[in-house]
């Protein structure tokens, strides 16, 4: 009999039951002397002890402001070590931590702080020319449960810690005491495929434990030093990065506030990093500088590349050049806290650039046919799906749109087209239609097309991915004008997304056209706008 694509991970290690407070503590009093979080831009450093303090302060700081169990505070920051003291304080008191890009604009801020109910702000001044006070001042008449925002560097983030002084250890004890692991930590918006983007909800048990065994299959102890120039408001970084070294007593190291990639090699060699992760653009990037060879590599044996396919070359490159070995490839999803798959340490250059690797411990895959839902024999292309403590709990405040991604089995479905080959191993073979993936972000056309209808010079538009050099994929916008001798220009695109969408959803390119190919049920054929107008 053929084998079915179905198979589950298993290993000796239990899952954690504890919240990512407690494993905090855990880590605190067996390291206590060791580094967890440095930041090289400030110069500024911390010991798990001193860490902890820290993170007490904040929490503290938190309940004496207002905040307590199942309240929504926002993050909308570069990274900087208050991103991962937020971080930390909200789950000690079991505030739910909501992340904001740091590339939103007005529009996609509002939404996020109405749709999750954000009481309390924490953000950057600014960064990369955008006025962040002057964001929120915008749209904050929109948004009446916001009623408080610190931004850190001022004296108003000082305020914020200051308001602990009423607050005691044994009121922050009798918070934490109060939590379960079960309890939800974390929202994470992810672009819809149908408008604005969904809250992934996420527990302490989802996330703590999927840091943990990512940072099991690295080998990660005590004395790893994890480079980490992904952005925290991703899983990516937050996860993969802060929480799979704080429950190994491992160490962060912060290159800058966003990828640089200069900087980040420059963090590697003065902080003898272990380990560095990263999209494939951003390892292009590292290899290409012209004093590449300049920079002393040796303490680095293992990292993680993920968000895109990896290139063949570029992983060899990796592995010989940048002396990363053990370099690993992990693939999920936010809604999955996000890793379901990932390469081993001792896994061949092809498992590493053809497949994303094998099932993770205590997780669950299968392959269906989208159409029947009946898993398909090994070898056979369909959805992959997954299954397990990683799954969210929901999508926040919208139960018909986790219905539609969750099934009564509680298996998640992906949306992806993958092969579960006879060695175990996960090949993707295609993803759902729309999604485009631009330099590891994640953008769903639905979402810019909506936007862009409400621009006046177009009657229609579809927006598709096309091949790009640089960063795998580039945002293509396809556009009927209302009016042929007047069609709208790229500039003006440009010009009308700048200040309303992410900066890496906004078109790169543009094709006018006078209709779309429509299939015979009267469905656009994007295969074809992709095909026939992508070069």
């Amino acid at each position: 009999m053929t084998d079915l694509s179905y198979t589950h991970g298993t290993g000796a290690t239990p899952l954690l039951g504890d919240t990512i407070g407690r494993d905090l503590g855990r880590a605190i009093a067996a390291h206590p002397d060791r580094e967890v979080l440095v930041d090289l831009e400030s110069g500024r450093r911390w010991t798990y002890t001193e860490f902890g303090a820290a993170v007490d302060e904040l929490a503290r700081g938190l309940l004496g402001s207002g905040v307590g169990k199942g309240d929504r505070v926002g993050i909308w920051a570069v990274n900087c070590p208050e991103w991962v003291l937020v971080q930390y304080a909200t789950a000690r008191i079991g505030a739910i931590m909501v992340n904001i890009n740091p590339a939103y604009r007005a529009h996609e801020l509002a939404y996020v702080l109405e749709q999750a109910g954000i009481s309390l702000l924490v953000a950057s001044p600014g960064h990369r020319g955008s006025d962040y006070r002057a964001l929120v001042e915008q749209v904050r008449g929109d948004c009446p449960g916001l009623r408080a925002v610190h931004y850190i560097g001022d004296p108003s983030w000082g305020a914020l810690v200051a308001a602990g002084g009423a607050v005691g250890p044994e009121e922050l004890a009798v918070a934490a005491a109060g939590l379960s692991c079960d309890d939800p930590v974390n929202i994470q918006y992810t672009s819809g495929t149908t408008g604005f983007p969904k809250g992934a909800t996420l527990s302490h048990h989802n996330i703590l434990n999927n840091g943990y065994f990512v940072g099991e299959l690295l080998g990660y102890t005590e004395r790893d030093r994890i480079c980490v120039p992904v952005p925290f408001y991703h899983c990516f970084g937050m996860v993969m990065g802060n929480l799979a070294a704080t429950s190994h007593g491992a160490c962060v190291v912060i290159p800058a506030p966003s990828f640089d990639p200069a900087a980040t090699l420059r963090a590697v060699e003065s902080e003898r990093c272990t380990s560095l992760y990263g999209v494939p653009t951003m390892f292009i990037a590292e290899l290409d500088l012209p004093d590449f060879s300049a920079y002393d590599l040796s303490s680095l044996r293992t990292g993680i590349m993920a968000g895109s396919p990896c290139p063949v070359e570029v992983m060899k490159r990796v592995v010989a050049e940048m002396n990363m070995a053990e370099v690993s490839i992990c693939y999920g999803m936010t809604e999955t806290s996000p890793v379901s798959t990932q390469t081993r340490r001792d896994d061949d250059l092809e498992r590493r650039t053809g497949t994303v690797g094998r099932v993770m411990p205590h997780v669950e895959v299968k392959v269906i046919d989208p159409a029947t839902g009946v898993t398909l024999p090994r070898g056979e292309a369909g959805e992959l799906c997954t299954r397990g403590y990683s799954v969210m709990l929901g999508y926040w405040g919208e139960p018909e749109r986790t219905a539609e991604a969750i099934d009564a089995g509680r298996w998640m479905h992906t949306g992806d087209l993958a092969v579960l080959r006879e060695d175990g191993y996960v090949q993707i073979v295609g993803r759902s239609k729309d999604m485009i993936i631009r330099g590891g972000e994640n953008v769903y056309p639905r979402e810019i097309e909506e936007f862009l209808h409400t621009h006046p010079k177009i009657a229609d538009v579809q927006v598709v991915g096309v091949p790009d050099e640089r960063y795998g994929e580039e945002v293509l916008a396809c556009v009927i004008p209302r009016d042929p001798a007047d069609p709208p220009t790229l500039d003006d695109l440009t010009a009308f997304c700048r200040d309303r969408l992410a900066h890496y959803k906004v078109p790169r390119r543009l094709r006018i056209l006078a209709d779309f190919p429509m299939t015979v049920s009267g469905k656009v054929r994007k295969v074809e706008l992709r095909e026939g107008y992508g070069e």
